[in-house]
C-alpha cells in the first residue's frame, strides 16, 4: 500500500472537484485545508481502516 493517496472531493462551498493527498499511515485524521478553487477552509474527516480503505467527510469549517 502507498502511504500517499490521492482522493477527490467536492468542495462543500463552491462544489468544484479538487485533489487532496492523504497520509495513509494514521488510520484517524482531521485537518483543515484550503480549495484551491475558492480559497475557503475545508475540514477534512479521515479513517482509514486496516485494510486501506479510506473513508471521509468534507465539510465547511463551522458546521
Amino acid at each position: 500500500m502507498n502511504h500517499v493517496e490521492e482522493l477527490n472531493i467536492n468542495c462543500p462551498y463552491c462544489t468544484e472537484l479538487i485533489s487532496i493527498l492523504v497520509e495513509c499511515l494514521v488510520s484517524d485524521q482531521s485537518y483543515t485545508e484550503d480549495c484551491y478553487v475558492c480559497c475557503r477552509p475545508i475540514e477534512l474527516i479521515l479513517k482509514i481502516s486496516q485494510e486501506g480503505d479510506i473513508f471521509f467527510e468534507a465539510r465547511r469549517e463551522n458546521d
